[in-house]
């Protein structure tokens, strides 16, 4: 074990060695560009023993990243924002064909307007591709993560293809003291990577061909069991982890003061973290509140949800995203899996988009403004205005006064 000071983006380089990642295939954008720029780094001075493929667009670094799978390499590939939505063909061709790649996703907003801070939009927007969803919060859960990351998608009942998001700048720029497991040691949880099925010219076949209507429902019901077979092979994973390295990053929901609380908060990436200091001051408050830190999006921790808010009062919800026309992913999702279930209320707001600051404070009155029955449903916590839309059609006017 090492270690080290450093960036979230070059964690994820060393962690990528650390699992003997075979292909690295690969195209730069703000702000992953150090991810591969590290990468190649720790390949060209023979530290890291990897085949480096530079291509042309995101689009052929998720191709390749699928042809390296399908011939029975480990492969890796980094991305953020736009380069994700470029990939969005060949995502779905990667969770498809069954392929176990992993790829980290810096959380950076779509334009346009054009902006290359943080907010989730980019990776919720390819929820639905078939590919697993994991937010960190921390650092060391990148290194750790990506390290486990593997043997969930290597498994044979899952094969699915999986997306590391990690918030930009946040942790992708920001450095911070983090243990890194040498890659002997990780060999002793990490086995060599052995396919079902692999491209083998010696043994011709074909692919990812036309699948007539009497099996397409099938195959799509196949990759569905994989997301629901992930659920208990991501806890195992955990479990082995905490044995070799002993460290715990919780299954797919991560839980602070959760057993006593009266008012739950919910949250993904590194608000959660900063929503943990905001538990703290709503309890100097007088408010028994809690925190679940969502870590999988997909598969979606449905039981784990129910369970913790039974027996709540109320319930925050927190999305760094907007799916436009019904609001905060993470929120009716959320709603979706309490119904039926648990009777409990229900806020959500949407904050920090294209990188705006969250602090503890804001998320702390958001909680207590809900929980006191001050907010509606839903609300746009952190904006400046009651009607943006106004204020949009205003800064059109303006600028065809300007133009004319």
């Amino acid at each position: 074990m090492v270690k080290v000071l450093e960036t979230g983006n070059h964690l994820v380089a060393l962690a990528a060695r650390s699992a003997r990642v075979e292909v690295v295939s690969a195209y730069p954008i703000t702000p992953q560009t150090q991810v591969i720029e590290k990468i190649a780094d720790l390949a060209t001075s023979g530290e890291m023993d990897v085949e480096y493929i530079p291509v042309e667009s995101e689009h052929s670094a998720c191709a390749a990243l699928i042809a390296a799978s399908i011939t029975g390499a480990r492969a890796f590939s980094a991305t953020s924002a736009h380069g994700l939505a470029y990939m969005h063909e060949m995502l779905h061709y990667a969770a498809g064909l069954r392929v176990p790649p992993v790829m980290v996703n810096v959380n950076r907003a779509i334009g346009p307007g054009w902006n290359i801070w943080c907010d989730h939009q980019d990776s919720i927007s390819q929820r639905d591709t078939g590919w697993m969803q994991v937010y960190v919060s921390s650092h060391q859960e990148v290194v750790d993560t990506l390290i486990q990351a593997y043997r969930i998608t290597e498994d044979p009942s899952v094969s699915l293809p999986l997306m590391l998001n990690m918030d930009a700048f946040v942790l992708s720029h920001t450095y911070m003291g983090v243990e890194v497991p040498e890659v002997e040691e990780v060999d002793r949880f990490l086995p060599p990577y052995k396919p079902i099925w692999k491209l083998d010219t010696r043994i011709p076949a074909t692919h990812g061909s036309v699948v007539y209507p009497d099996d397409f429902s099938e195959t799509r019901q196949s990759m569905h069991e994989g997301q629901q077979n992930a659920k208990g092979v991501i806890r195992k994973v955990a479990s082995d982890y905490r044995d070799v390295f002993g460290r715990w990053h919780g299954d797919l929901v991560d839980e602070y003061m959760v057993e006593d609380a009266d008012h739950l908060i919910i949250a993904m990436g590194s608000i959660a973290a900063e929503a943990r200091v905001a538990v703290d001051e709503l309890r100097n408050a007088g408010y028994r509140a809690g925190l679940l830190r969502v870590r999988f999006l997909r598969p979606f921790p449905v039981e784990e949800i129910r369970k913790a808010c039974l027996g709540c009062k109320d319930l925050l919800v927190i999305d760094r995203d907007c799916s436009y026309g019904i609001g905060g992913v993470l929120f009716n999702e959320t709603k979706a899996a309490i119904y039926g279930h648990v009777d409990m209320p229900a806020w959500g707001i949407i904050v920090g988009l294209g990188g705006r600051d969250v602090t503890f404070k804001l998320i702390a009155r958001s909680a207590m403004d809900a929980w006191d029955r001050k907010l509606p449903e839903e609300s746009w916590r952190d904006s400046h205005v009651t009607d943006a839309h106004k204020v949009t059609r205003e800064m059109l006017e303006r600028f065809k006064r300007e133009v004319s």
